[in-house]
């Protein structure tokens, strides 16, 4: 699997991003995945269902099964912040893994800036950083994208891929 990371701060635009780039990726023939990091606590099981009683009864792990996909609520004992690695080794094989958020996680990753924010640049210090979608213009060498120009971006990632066919390790 060859991971690839949007990082950037709350609110730079990297969901929607993603939400636009995943099905000309899929239209391309890759199987996709997502790993989006999150620092709020969240919880998708609902109080008194089967699978929110055998949670709260002790469980660990409580997989919902129905005919089209499936979920899988794990407790994760003492803390959520594991890395990218020990998260993507619970994906099934695929050929694309898009980790959101993960700023400082050792794989190729792309920049998302909103200027209106205001904040630090991760492209000056992170030799990682592989691209950057902005927008507005960036002052960079690195090659860089309009936040609308999904299909150039969708390009560039398909030809990096390519070029890049080792998959990255994750340390």
């Amino acid at each position: 699997m060859q991971v690839i990371g949007f990082a950037g701060y709350s609110g730079s635009g990297k969901t929607t991003l993603l939400e636009k780039m995943i099905p000309r990726l899929v239209a391309a023939g890759l199987d996709v995945a997502v790993v989006k990091h999150t620092h709020h606590d969240v919880d998708w099981d609902v109080p008194g269902k089967d699978s929110y009683r055998h949670r709260q009864a002790g469980a660990r792990q409580v997989m919902l099964a129905a005919g089209q996909r499936r979920l899988l609520v794990e407790t994760l004992r003492g803390s959520n912040e594991l890395s990218l690695a020990d998260h993507v080794a619970r994906l099934a094989p695929c050929d694309l893994v898009l980790a959101e958020g993960f700023k400082h996680a050792p794989v190729p990753k792309i920049e998302v800036i909103n200027h209106a924010l205001g904040s630090t640049r991760l492209f000056p210090d992170d030799p990682l950083v592989i691209a950057v979608v902005a927008d507005e213009p960036v002052d960079t060498s690195l090659p860089s994208f309009q936040r609308d120009d999904v299909d150039a971006l969708c390009q560039f990632l398909l030809d990096y891929l390519n070029s890049h066919v080792e998959h990255f390790p994750l340390r």
